[in-house]
């Protein structure tokens, strides 16, 4: 029986020596973020974070996906995505807005308006930003920390609900500039289409066959596109995926081993243990030590 009770990483401990505003747990900004070692793990997060880097540079994981940025842009992660930082340059300046899924959900009460950006978050969640992209993002960062200094002000949490609905139409614009620029070619969408499936199947599906049904081309041409681009097999690719969900629980839950062997659906606990040894060369036991 899976843990009724699980507690995910405690992303709000790490922000108590720091300096935070905040609205409840609803609204929490950042204006001189630290990443601590803890950061160095893949962990999923429960909440939306923008991250806005006004300066220097960053280098780590989405979902499998790395990224780099420099000087401004923006970072955007959703709840359930499986970030992990590699580096960060000790010039880096920036800004982080976190909020939690209840207060995002109430902006776009409809899952069908919110499915447009959710993917396009996922697609590219590093866009860069001209002056006045940044100034704009400035701006609204801003105009939170104000309102949130206001304790007493009566509709505090609405006016942030505009605020931030303001915000993320502003930012569909940037989603929408950016995408403009990148036309895909078919492998490319191909590729994409694939990795959406893989992020949405994993814990169930581990079958190339599956993923070539679903997108309705065979196994072989699929494994062709994907050694044509430069990638890992296919095959490789959903077991690094498994192996992140994996990892991510491991290090940022209070999952014993085998509640998550049952939640990413493996016959058993020692199935689990050989199959993320053989992907990660590691124990799960290891990697959950592992300091």
């Amino acid at each position: 029986m899976k843990n009724k009770n699980i507690l995910p990483f405690n992303w709000r401990s790490e922000l108590d020596n720091l300096d935070a505003y905040s609205i409840d747990d609803d609204v929490i900004l950042l204006e001189k973020p630290v990443i601590t070692s803890t950061f160095q793990y893949p962990f999923k997060i429960d909440v939306t974070a923008i991250i806005i880097s006004i300066k220097g540079s960053t280098e780590g994981n989405i979902n499998l996906k790395p990224y780099v940025t420099s000087g401004a842009c923006f970072i955007s992660i959703l709840p359930g995505h499986i970030m992990q930082y590699k580096s960060i340059s000790e010039d880096f300046e920036g800004l982080i807005i976190a909020m939690s899924k209840k207060f995002t959900d109430s902006l776009m009460p409809n899952a069908q308006e919110r499915l447009p950006l959710s993917l396009s978050v996922t697609d590219n969640p590093v866009i860069p930003l001209d002056e006045e992209g940044l100034a704009g993002m400035v701006n609204y960062f801003d105009m939170i920390k104000k309102l949130i200094l206001v304790e007493d002000h009566p509709y505090r949490m609405e006016v942030a609900r505009y605020l931030t609905l303001a915000f993320f139409y502003g930012a569909g614009y940037h989603f929408h500039k950016f995408s403009d620029k990148r036309k895909k070619t078919h492998n490319e969408a191909l590729i994409e289409k694939f990795l959406l499936l893989v992020e949405k199947h994993h814990k169930n599906e581990r079958g190339l066959e599956f993923y070539s049904d679903k997108m309705c081309i065979t196994s072989k041409h699929l494994a062709r596109v994907l050694r044509d681009s430069g990638n890992k097999s296919p095959n490789d690719m959903i077991n690094d995926r498994v192996a992140l969900e994996a990892k991510a629980l491991l290090k940022s839950t209070n999952m014993t081993i085998q509640q998550i062997s049952d939640d990413l659906n493996f016959p058993n606990q020692s199935f689990f243990g050989k199959y993320f040894k053989r992907v990660t060369g590691l124990s799960p036991k290891e990697y959950k030590a592992k300091g």
